[in-house]
């Protein structure tokens, strides 16, 4: 008999899998159908004054397997990190890492220029800036006091 050692972090880990889940799919931003993810990168949005940033943790993923596309006002990532097992041996004590295709989408706001959407690609981290329009740009009006 073999003791396992429970580990608090696992539990809470498919928590906010759930968690997750429950969210993406009321605000729009998961993909139709939980098969067509096994990996789900951690996304961070930030709103500056003249963008939206995005960074994707892609860790072990080529840039050559992601792809970007933007139609009417939705922003699709999708690609793939391939396994790289170069071992002859089937006898693997531990595999935790997950290979396969991932899927995210995102809806854009109305007000940004998608002609101008740029991706950056680094040390495992996509960077995605969604620039504003001109009129959504906060804008100084002066007020002359009578």
């Amino acid at each position: 008999m073999t003791i396992a050692r429970w580990i608090p972090r696992s539990s809470l880990i498919n928590y906010n899998n759930e968690i997750d889940h429950l969210l993406n799919s009321v605000y729009g931003t998961e993909a139709g159908n939980k098969t067509e993810c096994t990996i789900c990168p951690k996304v961070d949005i930030e709103e500056l004054e003249k963008s939206y940033s995005l960074h994707i943790e892609l860790p072990g993923v080529n840039k050559k397997d992601v792809n970007i596309n933007v139609k009417e006002n939705i922003l699709t990532i999708e690609g793939e990190k391939k396994s790289e097992k170069d071992s002859k041996s089937d006898k693997y004590h531990r595999s935790e890492r997950v290979f396969g295709k991932f899927h995210r989408t995102f809806r854009l706001p109305d007000l940004v220029d998608r002609d101008q959407i740029d991706a950056e690609f680094s040390d495992g981290v996509l960077s995605i800036t969604i620039p504003k329009l001109e009129e959504a740009l906060p804008k100084q009006i002066e007020v002359k006091i009578k």
